[in-house]
Protein backbone atom coordinates (compact mmCIF):
# COMPACT_ATOMS: atom_id res chain seq x y z
CA UNK A 1 0.00 0.00 0.00
CA UNK A 2 1.27 3.41 -0.87
CA UNK A 3 -0.01 6.84 0.20
CA UNK A 4 -1.57 8.38 -3.13
CA UNK A 5 -2.78 11.77 -1.75
CA UNK A 6 -4.42 14.23 0.39
CA UNK A 7 -7.24 16.58 -0.47
CA UNK A 8 -8.12 19.76 1.18
CA UNK A 9 -11.89 20.57 0.58
CA UNK A 10 -12.39 24.26 -0.88
CA UNK A 11 -15.09 26.28 -1.75
CA UNK A 12 -13.32 27.49 -4.63
CA UNK A 13 -10.90 25.07 -6.61
CA UNK A 14 -8.88 27.35 -9.01
CA UNK A 15 -8.96 30.44 -6.67
CA UNK A 16 -6.85 27.59 -4.06
CA UNK A 17 -4.96 26.19 -6.95
CA UNK A 18 -4.15 30.15 -7.96
CA UNK A 19 -3.00 30.19 -4.46
CA UNK A 20 -0.06 26.94 -3.94
CA UNK A 21 1.29 28.08 -7.30
CA UNK A 22 1.69 32.05 -5.87
CA UNK A 23 2.40 31.30 -2.54
CA UNK A 24 4.83 28.56 -2.60
CA UNK A 25 5.70 28.05 -6.26
CA UNK A 26 3.78 24.31 -6.35
CA UNK A 27 2.23 24.03 -10.50
CA UNK A 28 -1.50 22.77 -10.91
CA UNK A 29 -1.01 19.68 -12.57
CA UNK A 30 -5.06 19.24 -13.13
CA UNK A 31 -7.88 21.51 -13.32
CA UNK A 32 -11.41 18.92 -13.70
CA UNK A 33 -13.42 20.80 -16.79
CA UNK A 34 -16.03 21.22 -13.73
CA UNK A 35 -13.69 23.04 -11.31
CA UNK A 36 -14.85 20.85 -8.82
CA UNK A 37 -11.67 18.92 -8.35
CA UNK A 38 -7.51 19.40 -9.13
CA UNK A 39 -4.08 18.12 -8.57
CA UNK A 40 -0.67 19.70 -7.55
CA UNK A 41 2.36 18.94 -8.95
CA UNK A 42 3.65 17.94 -5.17
CA UNK A 43 6.02 14.80 -6.43
CA UNK A 44 4.72 11.22 -5.85
CA UNK A 45 2.12 11.53 -3.31
CA UNK A 46 -0.43 14.52 -4.65
CA UNK A 47 -1.99 17.49 -2.70
CA UNK A 48 -5.56 17.52 -3.91
CA UNK A 49 -8.15 20.36 -3.58
CA UNK A 50 -11.95 19.36 -3.98
CA UNK A 51 -14.57 21.36 -3.82
CA UNK A 52 -17.01 21.36 -0.38
CA UNK A 53 -20.07 21.04 -2.73
CA UNK A 54 -18.41 18.10 -4.79
CA UNK A 55 -18.25 16.18 -1.53
CA UNK A 56 -21.59 17.40 -0.33
CA UNK A 57 -23.29 15.99 -3.08
CA UNK A 58 -22.02 12.74 -2.40
CA UNK A 59 -23.75 12.56 0.89
CA UNK A 60 -20.66 14.26 3.55
CA UNK A 61 -20.47 17.55 4.97
CA UNK A 62 -16.93 18.96 4.99
CA UNK A 63 -16.20 21.24 7.97
CA UNK A 64 -14.28 24.48 7.51
CA UNK A 65 -10.64 24.09 9.09
CA UNK A 66 -9.73 26.00 12.47
CA UNK A 67 -6.54 27.64 12.32
CA UNK A 68 -7.00 27.58 15.82
CA UNK A 69 -7.94 24.25 16.54
CA UNK A 70 -6.10 22.83 13.29
CA UNK A 71 -6.76 18.85 13.15
CA UNK A 72 -3.32 18.26 10.98
CA UNK A 73 -0.89 20.40 8.94
CA UNK A 74 0.86 20.14 5.64
CA UNK A 75 4.55 20.58 5.65
CA UNK A 76 6.49 21.81 2.47
CA UNK A 77 10.39 21.26 2.61
CA UNK A 78 12.55 23.71 0.97
CA UNK A 79 16.27 25.09 1.37
CA UNK A 80 15.10 28.45 1.66
CA UNK A 81 12.41 28.76 4.23
CA UNK A 82 12.47 32.67 4.60
CA UNK A 83 12.32 33.02 1.15
CA UNK A 84 9.50 30.52 0.65
CA UNK A 85 7.89 32.70 3.89
CA UNK A 86 8.02 35.94 2.26
CA UNK A 87 6.68 34.73 -1.10
CA UNK A 88 3.37 33.00 0.57
CA UNK A 89 2.96 36.18 2.82
CA UNK A 90 3.14 38.33 -0.51
CA UNK A 91 0.27 36.04 -2.07
CA UNK A 92 -1.59 36.30 0.82
CA UNK A 93 -0.97 33.97 3.39
CA UNK A 94 -1.58 34.50 6.80
CA UNK A 95 1.61 33.93 9.37
CA UNK A 96 0.71 32.28 12.49
CA UNK A 97 4.43 31.50 13.63
CA UNK A 98 7.52 33.06 12.34
CA UNK A 99 10.62 31.54 11.61
CA UNK A 100 12.60 29.93 13.76
CA UNK A 101 15.73 27.45 14.32
CA UNK A 102 14.45 24.73 16.35
CA UNK A 103 16.66 22.90 18.74
CA UNK A 104 16.61 19.66 16.25
CA UNK A 105 18.49 21.36 13.44
CA UNK A 106 15.56 22.25 10.96
CA UNK A 107 14.39 25.89 10.59
CA UNK A 108 10.39 26.15 10.70
CA UNK A 109 7.58 28.62 9.56
CA UNK A 110 3.93 28.25 10.15
CA UNK A 111 1.32 30.28 8.38
CA UNK A 112 -2.65 29.57 6.86
CA UNK A 113 -3.64 29.57 2.95
CA UNK A 114 -6.60 31.27 1.87
CA UNK A 115 -8.86 28.64 3.54
CA UNK A 116 -7.64 28.56 7.00
CA UNK A 117 -5.40 25.34 6.12
CA UNK A 118 -2.24 25.32 8.86
CA UNK A 119 1.15 25.03 6.48
CA UNK A 120 4.35 24.08 7.57
CA UNK A 121 7.18 25.61 5.59
CA UNK A 122 10.44 23.44 6.83
CA UNK A 123 13.69 22.88 6.07
CA UNK A 124 15.52 19.77 5.83
CA UNK A 125 16.87 18.24 9.36
CA UNK A 126 20.50 18.90 9.93
CA UNK A 127 21.42 16.42 12.26
CA UNK A 128 24.93 16.77 13.67
CA UNK A 129 28.03 14.72 12.56
CA UNK A 130 28.83 11.90 14.97
CA UNK A 131 31.96 12.38 15.65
Amino acid sequence: MIFKYTILYVDDVEVSANFFTQALGIKTAFIHESGDYAELDTGTTKLSLSSRALLKSGGIDAHQPSVSQPTFEIAFETDDVAGALKMALAAGATLLKDLKNEEWGQTTAYISDRNGYLIELCSPIQLPNPG
